[in-house]
């Protein structure tokens, strides 16, 4: 018997491809009866350029700096994210419900998105192709793919349709 999906963790990197796999997230969803909790993960700045910020700020100065930045990108990003599911759901209440938390943290895109997957303990998590990274596909790979080869759980990762364009989240 296939596990039921009640938790989708849906986890978007703000780029074009967002808004299309937060469609899929909505429908798959309503198609469960399931709950979606949203999460965005900054990447932390390289240690060398950390290194390099102190050097003339001061290692005080720098960590009230990214507090304060962490603060207000945290406020922004909610906001935007809040108003792109408010206007994806615009005419379905209902569905909006559905969205129970939308979380913005920093550290490595893909432990932080395998550390909320088993804090909320998903069923699935679905998160689009074709991301921002600083160096994109670099290495072993994306970080969809870090998070399918290092999770327990069903990963859906959605494509871009050929020829689709799409909203970034920014834009909202």
């Amino acid at each position: 018997m296939i596990p039921a999906i009640k938790k989708i963790l849906y986890a978007t990197d703000l780029s074009k491809n967002s808004a299309y796999a937060f469609r899929y997230a909505v429908n798959s969803a309503q198609k469960h009866d399931a709950q979606i909790y949203i999460l965005h993960v900054v990447e932390t700045l390289p240690s060398a350029a950390e290194g390099l910020l102190t050097q003339f700020i001061g290692e005080e100065k720098l960590k009230e700096k990214k507090e304060e930045m962490k603060r207000d990108m945290v406020r922004r990003i909610q906001e935007r994210l809040r108003r792109f599911a408010e206007r994806e759901l615009k005419d379905d209440s209902q569905t909006l419900k559905r969205v129970v938390a939308i979380d913005v943290v920093s550290g490595n895109p893909a432990a932080e998105i395998l550390r909320k997957a088993q804090e909320i303990n998903a069923d699935v998590v679905i998160m689009g192709s074709h991301g921002k990274g600083i160096i994109p596909h670099a290495f072993l790979g994306s970080v969809s793919e870090q998070v399918l080869h290092r999770i327990r759980k069903p990963v859906f990762i959605i494509p871009l349709p050929e020829g689709e364009t799409d909203i970034t989240l920014g834009e909202i």
